[in-house]
């Protein structure tokens, strides 16, 4: 197995957390469930408490990623309290507070479109598709803050290869879960639903491109895109499209959430480039979220594809102010 864990056990069958945390947990806990059940009651029958699953958990028998930069970590509270999550509202600590009753267990992923042999994955069968790796990537963000996560996946090529794409297929869409009963905040931020991402196929093969299904040695928070999002280093961080329900193989560039908002500013590509700015970030510089008080450390030069030179060929011949 790629995962060493009892035979009987799945994603959604592991203690939570709270059961061996401490008091002060235990007293937080007690508030999420009061929260939990008011709010179920307004819920339709699927958010049932059978469900489980939104609990981190740890991830056993990872391996390490020689890729992996050495660069320090962010801490996991920055990391998990400062967020872009949308359908959880638009300030960057709404996700931690408004994600927390999100059921991430039974999930499916549905792989279709231009492909031979298209099909739908539990959560369970998707991450035990490929060996899972623990990789430490430094991620971009737009607004110009950064951060280097330990993320855990394996590259998104292993599902593309299952699937069989067509000679048709020249490109790959994503589509993140939503439900405006579930993600009420989302109606006041002025982007539409579902979230909606995409790459051209030479890309999504490329195998910095992480099907990623946990971070820290656990399984994602809710927060971060639980139970399994891209993440894809050498592009600004929207473009790592979270909670994915669904992957579709295209013969044209598909629409993308924030291109269709903005597309002055937020390009198909959206590959980190300091010589290119978007209103009102000046992309020549990056914060890096780190420990204690303090938000963030000191500015650092940004480099173009976020120092991940090695994807520079799929891109060579293009202008890159252009095709941003």
């Amino acid at each position: 197995m790629l995962i060493k864990r009892k035979p009987d056990l799945t994603y959604a069958d592991v203690t939570p957390k709270g059961f061996y945390m401490g008091r002060r947990n235990f007293l937080l806990g007690a508030l999420a469930t009061y929260g939990a059940v008011a709010a179920y009651r307004r819920l339709p029958n699927w958010f049932s408490g059978k469900a489980k699953g939104s609990v981190p958990v740890p991830i056993q028998g990872v391996r390490k990623w020689p890729g992996s930069t050495t660069e320090p970590i962010t801490p996991i509270e920055k990391t998990t309290h400062y967020n872009n999550f949308y359908e959880f509202g638009d300030q960057k600590s709404d996700p931690s507070r408004n994600a927390r009753n999100f059921v991430v267990s039974p999930w499916t992923v549905s792989v279709e479109g231009e492909c031979e042999k298209p099909r739908k994955f539990t959560i369970d069968e998707l991450m035990h598709l490929a060996p899972l790796e623990e990789r430490i990537y430094r991620h971009r963000c737009v607004e110009a803050w950064s951060l280097v996560v330990p993320w855990i996946g394996y590259s998104l090529s292993n599902v593309i290869k299952a699937v069989q794409p067509t000679s048709k297929a020249r490109y790959v869409a994503f589509e993140s879960y939503y439900n405006p009963v579930v993600m009420p905040w989302a109606a006041g931020t002025g982007i539409q639903f579902p979230y909606v991402e995409g790459l051209r196929l030479d890309e999504a093969m490329h195998p910095l491109a992480l099907l990623c299904f946990g971070m820290y040695g656990e399984t994602l928070p809710n927060q971060d895109g639980a139970p399994v999002r891209m993440v894809l280093p050498w592009k600004y961080g929207y473009k790592s499209v979270k909670s994915i329900v669904k992957i579709r193989f295209v013969k044209n560039q598909p629409p993308t959430t924030w291109n269709n908002y903005a597309p002055n500013e937020y390009g198909f590509y959206s590959n980190v480039n300091p010589d290119v700015d978007t209103v009102p970030w000046d992309q020549r510089y990056e914060m890096r979220l780190g420990p204690g008080l303090g938000l963030f450390n000191a500015k650092i030069p940004t480099r173009l594809f976020n120092g991940y030179n090695e994807v520079a060929s799929l891109y060579a011949g293009m202008n890159l102010r252009k095709y941003y």
